[in-house]
Order: structure tokens, then C-alpha cells, then sequence
């Protein structure tokens, strides 16, 4: 097939589940693995090391489940699911109540020094995972506050609060690294 043409990414599954081509994995994989990246980076506040063991968790996954794939969403929608589910399972192996975020305090900015800018990055990885991840979800990768409910298993409701929370801990953080930084301008 010609450079040229982009093959779909149904056509290029279909390789991969039919013939075992390693080719067609390989053009899904480079295609796909940079937002699996960052999305999962985001999710776990930075970790590198975890956001590699999840993207390649979430591919291993993938392959495994490919014969299963019904087509009914996109594959990236496909594997930023299997992805959150990865993420949320070692979450919840930190902590158990890992989404359960009730304080409306915003959390605090330890260890941050005098001058210090606080960027977006930065602020999604000082949030609570349970604000961090409806943030990603919603703000980040565009899913309606149905589909995050759907895919964490809470209320839509759920979803719209903690999302509400999470932009307001997210602006004092923000606003705090902000007022920090100015400090030291002035």
C-alpha cells in the first residue's frame, strides 16, 4: 500500500486480529501511544514510570481483546478506556477511597517554593486523583459528564460536582503558584 494512503484503524486492527501483522501494530502503536501517554500521565500525577507501565498494560490489554472489539466507539476512545481502567485499578491500590474527594478546600501546595510558577501540568498533578480525573476526562479529552459517569461508575450528577470541585482547587493552585511568583517579582 502506498505511503500516501493512510490506512483506517479499523483496516490496520483487522491486520493485527486476521494475520498477525507486526506492521500494522506497529503504525497503531505510533499512532496512539503519544495520547495513551499523556492521558495517562495526567490520570497519575506525573509518574512516568507508571504512565509507561500503564500504556503498555493498556496495549497488552488491547491485543487481547481486539477479537471483542465491536466498533461501537473509535479505537482511541477504545483505549483511553482500557487505559482509565488501568490507571484507576493501581489508584485504587494506592488508595482505596482513591475518587472519593469531599473536601471543598482546595488541597495545598506543599513544598512549593518562594517564585515558583504552578503550571497547568503541574496543578492537574497536585489535585486528588478522584478531582484529576474527571478534570482529564471532561476538560482535557472532551468526554460528556454521561460518558464519565458511565465509564467511573458513579452518578452524572457525581461527575459534574467533582468536576466542579476539581476546577476551583485547580484555579487556587493555580492562583496561589500565581501569587507566589509575583512576590518575588514585585
Amino acid at each position: 500500500m502506498p505511503a500516501a494512503i493512510e490506512q483506517s484503524d479499523r483496516d490496520l486492527a483487522d491486520q493485527v486480529r486476521l494475520a498477525g501483522e507486526e506492521q500494522a501494530f506497529r503504525v497503531l502503536y505510533r499512532r496512539h501511544t503519544p495520547a495513551l501517554y499523556r492521558f495517562a500521565l495526567r490520570l497519575l500525577g506525573g509518574d512516568e514510570l507508571e504512565a509507561d507501565d500503564v500504556v503498555q498494560e493498556t496495549w497488552i490489554k488491547a491485543l487481547e481483546k481486539l477479537p471483542g472489539f465491536r466498533w461501537d466507539a473509535s479505537l482511541r476512545t477504545w483505549l483511553t478506556g482500557i487505559a482509565l481502567n488501568t490507571c484507576r485499578s493501581l489508584l485504587r491500590r494506592r488508595d482505596r477511597h482513591w475518587l472519593e474527594v469531599t473536601d471543598e478546600r482546595a488541597p495545598t501546595v506543599p513544598g512549593l517554593p518562594v517564585g515558583e510558577r504552578l503550571d497547568l501540568e503541574a496543578g492537574l498533578a497536585r489535585l486528588p486523583a478522584g478531582y484529576r480525573t474527571v478534570v482529564v476526562l471532561h476538560d482535557v479529552e472532551g468526554y460528556t459528564h454521561e460518558e464519565i459517569a458511565a465509564q467511573l461508575q458513579i452518578a452524572v450528577n457525581t461527575s459534574k460536582s467533582q468536576l466542579s470541585r476539581a476546577r476551583r482547587a485547580l484555579r487556587r493552585l493555580l492562583t496561589a503558584g500565581d501569587a507566589q511568583a509575583e512576590g518575588v517579582d514585585a
